[in-house]
C-alpha cells in the first residue's frame, strides 16, 4: 500500500542520515510520541507535514511515494559517506 511505502521510506531515509527520532520530532514541531504516531502508520501525514520532512532532509516529497527513488537517495547518501572518509 502506498501509505505504507510512505513511512517505510521516511523511516529509512532517517536512519541512514543518522537522525533520531527526536530530532526529527523537534523539527517537526511535535512530541516523540506525536512522531512514533507517524513513523508506525498510525496517523495521515497531510501535504504540508511531508513537504516539512522532505525540505528537512532536503529531497523532494516525490521521492517518499517511490521504494525505488528513495533507495536511489540512499545510495547518493552512503557513497557520499565513504567519499569523505577518504
Amino acid at each position: 500500500m502506498v501509505i505504507e511505502i510512505i513511512y517505510e521510506n521516511i523511516e529509512r531515509l532517517r536512519k541512514v542520515r543518522g537522525i533520531t527520532k527526536t530530532k526529527l520530532a523537534k523539527e517537526l514541531d511535535i512530541s516523540l510520541q506525536g512522531y512514533r504516531h507517524i513513523a508506525y502508520g498510525n496517523v495521515r501525514l497531510d501535504v504540508e507535514r511531508l513537504q516539512v520532512i522532505a525540505k528537512f532532509f532536503n529531497v523532494e516529497p516525490a521521492i517518499f511515494f517511490n521504494t525505488e527513488l528513495t533507495e536511489n537517495v540512499i545510495k547518493e547518501l552512503l557513497l557520499k559517506k565513504e567519499i569523505s572518509k577518504t
